[in-house]
């Protein structure tokens, strides 16, 4: 599961790095600024953990197979229906 908020901070670690050279307020300005328009873009992009995904890929399987047994019972009833009417 991704944490938001570690990844940010990983990212903004990695550009401190970047800017090992510059020292005081304008490394920190920097820094606050970029934390911000992650965590901004991060959650208007409302991701999903691979978790959450893979919840959601097994709802998606059980409620395929259902649909596919609930065909299978209608055409059933619908040869059956057929059948009683020929008869």
């Amino acid at each position: 599961m991704i944490d938001k908020a570690a990844f940010v901070t990983s990212i903004a670690g990695k550009l401190n790095t970047l800017l090992a050279g510059e020292k005081g307020p304008v490394r920190d300005d920097l820094e606050k600024n970029i934390k911000a328009i992650l965590h901004s873009a991060f959650s208007r992009m409302e991701l999903l953990t691979r978790d959450e995904f893979d919840a959601q890929v097994a709802v998606l399987q059980r409620t395929r197979q259902m649909l596919e047994e609930l065909e299978d019972r209608v055409a059933e009833l619908e040869k059956a229906t057929q059948s009683s009417e020929n008869a």
